[in-house]
């Protein structure tokens, strides 16, 4: 496309470098509105493209130095998944990224209700991200509903339960052929367990877990608080015995109870996972109607929880020891499914009535006049 006419008395007459109609009357709208005419039009800057925005959002959640697991999760879902679903779709530019767009995008999560929730969040998260770059100035998922999350209360492992578990890790290759040694494969699992149960730590934390950590007074150091306090856990004798004496495993390191050191500490938990679905088959726990229970390493944790809730221990108490950022995460969690608690409460209230109840007067004796 060409430009030519007469502007403030100036002839002009040059390429827009343009083949776009819609363009060209745009720059020569600039050139008329222009206090030199002859001077060429501003150029503009390219719009952002979604590649472009993705790796930098990347690169910044990264010079936040968030959790390796986070950093992992960012990725799959804006590389693996959104970056390909706009490439399959078309999409080449954050600008034109739109709610219907958004809904279309969600349309292909095959996560469950909460992965979805929180997958959606951290896309709500990435279009702020880039209004705060100047790249867009609204976020296309300004308007989108809210995912709905019907969440089952968290299960957890009764004392007999939990004896049938420890019971299982005896049994653990019955029938079976390893080439690591039977017994000590057992053995590490068993300790494995009562470190789960005992401290409430999450299973990564726990097979990663340092010897140093453990105290000769048997606590646990768990973390560092946020006002520079070391939170400790004392763990029963019998379980940090396990700890201190379990056998190394097929690669050992000094340095851990269950982690060789090398490779991704994420590839050591899938180990252990394993070894926990086996263990969990062997148990075979079932329901009040007969049914096989579902059963995950993170019910110990969880164990952990209810077990000193129902003890009496004070809930902001307990918040601590599982390193919730707040009371209310443990209240969410925890609180609403533990009927056992409820109980425990309820005769409290009971047994309190009878201490609030007033004092009936005594009857007093009325003297006989003599007639």
């Amino acid at each position: 496309m060409w430009v030519e006419g007469t502007v403030n008395n100036t002839y002009i007459r040059r390429s827009l470098h343009t083949a776009s109609w819609e363009r060209a009357q745009g720059l020569a709208q600039e050139i008329e509105s222009a206090d030199d005419p002859k001077a060429p039009p501003p150029v503009k800057e390219a719009p952002t493209t979604l590649q472009q925005a993705v790796d930098e959002y990347l690169a910044d959640a990264k010079a936040r130095e968030l959790a390796d697991s986070t950093l992992a999760k960012l990725e799959t879902i804006f590389k693996k998944q959104f970056l390909s679903w706009a490439k399959a779709e078309g999409y080449t530019l954050l600008r034109e990224i739109d709610l219907r767009a958004i809904q279309s995008f969600r349309t292909t999560w095959k996560d469950g209700g909460l992965a979805k929730k929180k997958k959606q969040e951290r896309l709500t998260g990435f279009f702020w991200f880039c209004i705060r770059a100047g790249w867009i100035t609204t976020t296309p998922t300004q308007n989108l509903k809210r995912i709905t999350v019907h969440q089952k209360p968290t299960d957890y492992f009764p004392r007999e339960e939990y004896a049938r578990i420890v019971d299982a890790t005896y049994r653990l290759d019955d029938g079976m052929e390893r080439a690591y040694d039977i017994d000590k494969r057992g053995q590490r699992l068993r300790a494995l367990v009562g470190l789960l149960r005992w401290s409430g730590l999450r299973i990564r934390d726990a097979v990663t877990l340092e010897r140093t950590r453990l105290l000769p007074n048997d606590d646990l150091f768990l973390y560092q608080a946020k006002t520079g306090v070391p939170v400790y856990v004392p763990l029963p004798h019998d379980v940090a015995e396990d700890l201190r004496n379990v056998p190394p495993g097929p690669k050992p390191n000094p340095r851990y109870f269950f982690w060789s050191g090398n490779g991704d500490p994420k590839s050591a938990v899938a180990d252990w996972q394993r070894s926990f679905r086996r263990l969990f088959e062997v148990a075979n726990l079932e329901k009040p109607d007969g049914t096989t229970k579902r059963c995950f390493p993170h019910m110990f944790r969880d164990t952990f929880a209810v077990e000193n809730l129902l003890a009496g221990i004070p809930i902001d108490q307990v918040s601590i020891l599982l390193g919730h950022k707040s009371v209310k995460i443990t209240e969410k969690h925890y609180a609403p499914f533990v009927k056992a608690r409820q109980d425990q409460l309820t005769a409290s209230v009971r047994q309190a009535w009878q201490a609030m109840e007033p004092e009936k007067p005594k009857p007093t004796k009325r003297t006989r006049q003599a007639p």
